[in-house]
């Protein structure tokens, strides 16, 4: 294997599926089995999951209400998605860990950096819910900023196109697609990877990341398997 331990970076629509909003099991249970699947092969494996699904508190600071409110209403939807994920993964009988930034003792464990990596070490999955615990901050920077605590090799970011392209693929039919880019010239370009504060974070600790579709079976097994896959920015 590529890597020894790494971070998942899942968007909160990554788990809408097709529907409008919300959680579709299906798709949950999809990602579950992919990420039992390296588990088995011995990869320590850590997830931060947006909550752009049920709630994001930039639409609803743009629509009037207070963006402290609106971000700690989107750090409790990273909650939901989070025990969602642990429920499938434990399906599948992958023992996984539930850590909050933000206090919530009866449903997660508070986020301890040391608990999570003799976690890792023991084989379980760790989610991290709750954002970085406050508010102006995206999951973009709770995930470098987890990766980066829990000393992870990689982030790789499941999203729904197979990399990061000169343009929006789903816009621009003549949009090409990237295998691998520095840091400065994602920047240089101004291409659109993570929130700039995410980014920064991860290019000064010299944090590898992967873009890749998430939603094509068997593509995490192939990263960490050392197969070309999506875009990485080193």
């Amino acid at each position: 294997m590529t890597y020894k331990r790494i971070l998942l970076k899942l968007s909160g629509e990554a788990l809408m599926g097709n529907r409008q909003y919300g959680i579709d099991p299906h798709r949950l249970s999809e990602y579950a089995r992919d990420i039992k699947d390296i588990v088995n092969k011995g990869i320590e494996v850590a997830i931060v999951i947006g909550g752009g699904n049920i709630f994001r508190g930039v639409a609803g600071a743009s629509n009037g209400m207070d963006r402290v409110q609106g971000d700690h209403m989107g750090m409790l939807a990273t909650v939901i998605n989070g025990l969602a994920l642990q429920s499938a993964l434990e399906n599948e009988e992958v023992p996984t860990r539930l850590q909050s930034a933000i206090k919530i003792n009866e449903v997660a464990e508070p986020f301890i950096r040391r608990k999570a990596m003799r976690h890792l070490e023991k084989g379980r999955v760790v989610i991290f819910g709750g954002g970085t615990g406050n508010p102006y901050f995206t999951t973009d920077s709770a995930a470098v900023l987890r990766a980066i605590e829990i000393e992870a090799d990689v982030i790789m970011k499941g999203t729904r196109v197979d990399g990061i392209y000169s343009a929006d693929p789903e816009k621009d039919a003549t949009a090409s697609k990237f295998d691998n880019i520095s840091f400065s010239d994602v920047l240089n370009k101004g291409l659109k990877v993570m929130d700039t504060t995410a980014f920064t974070l991860s290019q000064e600790n010299k944090l590898p990341i992967i873009v890749f579709d998430m939603n094509k079976k068997g593509n995490l097994m192939k990263i960490v398997s050392g197969e070309q896959i999506g875009t990485t920015v080193s």
